[in-house]
């Protein structure tokens, strides 16, 4: 047990990869904690679910357009300068926030302005952040770099929105964007106090290389069928599921009629179960094989199902935590199987194009899901997006069966385990 857990936590021992994990956890639990209150926020101005998805769609609209160009810079020029530049920008954007909503100044459309000038900052910040994990450890380190990026996000996503739900009730909301704004000075600190010579780069500076052109990393997705399909099953996913932000704020306010701790709680549990699966995919070493990327979709999808149809609160609450699991298992097998199977000149690109498949669908997700949950209530929006991914998620499964040859054969005893039986070759355990 004792060696499981170190293997867990083994890149915490490499001190740029420690000081990048502190400084992306203290941001990511404000950043929570905004978003958790300013979605409250966004009720308390008179607005209603459709809106929240406008807010949610102005976030990441700049995904579209600017995230690419990120993985261009990512792959020529260096990732931690253009990470200070883009936190800096975000907490400056934070600071201006919370002094608008503190002064009682704060109207909807400030909401709708702050929501795309941050996320220009998210679209500029999040891929080359991503990529730049490769060069905090070496290759045999980074499944479990990985897993502990995934783990810090999801830590984050517990603790933040619990804080922000206590606080709300306490404090109003003025003085969780205080905070949100402090907090999101550490990743500042802790770049600024990475030792650049112990970075894993390449002999030559990144300015000295080739030209990195956007088009030569879609070609080279386009040319990975082992890439793409992940790629495809996110943008799939995230279009019809990955709208929790909008739909379970609506469920907690319309659906069961209860407050912003509620709202908190629903977050907490998913982001507890999601916190488990990051620890969990993190003790992996080897890339996933794509059949742990897909099954675990389609478990995520039916768990998807079955949060939009549940009728009591309690029960909500406890199905979001295996909810949450398989959902960042999914996610994470994901990432991993991108990153460990992608070239390091290409990385850049390739994790930008993952970002915008898997946050660029939200400008047309967030509004589209938020209008459903008006009109036909947050667990029909929910229900309904699990029902689009389970069809996506098991065409997916058949159409790789089919083009390997494998077969698929369940097993119920003594334990009930899924196993893919290549063509020709001895049954493996998913």
């Amino acid at each position: 047990m004792r060696a499981r857990l170190s293997s867990t936590f083994q890149s915490l021992s490499v001190r740029n990869y420690r000081l990048f994990a502190l400084g992306q956890l203290v941001k990511l639990i404000g950043v929570w904690m905004m978003f958790t209150t300013q979605d409250w926020l966004v009720f308390l101005l008179g607005g209603t679910a459709a809106q929240l998805g406008i807010v949610t769609a102005l976030q990441f609209t700049p995904v579209l357009a600017l995230t690419l160009l990120s993985g261009r810079l990512a792959d020529r020029y260096d990732k931690r300068k253009i990470l200070f530049v883009a936190n800096a920008a975000w907490t400056i954007l934070c600071v201006l926030f919370s002094i608008l909503v503190v002064v009682g100044a704060v109207r909807l459309w400030h909401v709708y302005v702050f929501a795309l000038l941050l996320g220009v900052a998210s679209a500029v910040e999040t891929p080359v952040r991503q990529s730049f994990v490769s060069e905090l450890v070496e290759t045999r380190l980074l499944p479990n770099a990985l897993g502990l990026s995934a783990a810090t996000f999801n830590s984050a996503r517990v603790i933040g929105p619990s804080i922000a739900g206590v606080a709300i009730a306490l404090f109003d909301v003025g003085p969780v964007f205080v905070l949100s704004a402090v907090l999101a000075v550490a990743p500042l600190i802790c770049l600024v106090r990475m030792r650049p010579a112990d970075l894993y780069r390449s002999d030559l500076p990144p300015a000295s290389r080739e030209p990195a052109r956007v088009v030569d990393g879609l070609r080279y997705v386009r040319r990975r069928p082992d890439l793409m399909l992940p790629m495809v099953l996110m943008s799939t996913l995230a279009l019809t599921l990955f709208n929790f932000p909008v739909t379970l704020q609506s469920l907690a306010k319309t659906g069961f009629n209860t407050g912003a701790a509620s709202f908190g709680l629903f977050t907490t549990a998913l982001g507890l179960g999601a916190l488990i699966g990051a620890l969990i995919g993190g003790t992996r070493r080897a890339r996933p094989s794509v059949y742990t990327v897909i099954i675990s979709a389609m478990v995520f999808s039916a768990f998807g199902i079955l949060i939009g149809i549940l009728p009591v609160y309690w029960l909500v609450v406890a199905a979001l935590v295996p909810t949450g699991f398989f959902m960042v298992f999914f996610a994470q097998a994901a990432n991993q199987r991108i990153q460990l199977g992608t070239d390091a000149a290409y990385r850049g690109r390739v994790m930008a194009l993952w970002v915008l498949v898997f946050m660029g669908v939200n400008p047309v997700s967030g509004p589209l899901v938020g209008a459903l949950a008006d009109h036909a209530g947050a667990g029909t929006a929910i229900w309904s997006g699990g029902v689009v991914a389970l069809a996506a998620t098991t065409l997916a499964l058949v159409v790789q069966l089919r083009h390997s040859g494998s077969r698929l054969r369940m097993h119920l005893r003594p334990v009930p385990r899924v196993r893919i039986v290549p063509a020709g070759a001895v049954a493996e355990r998913v």
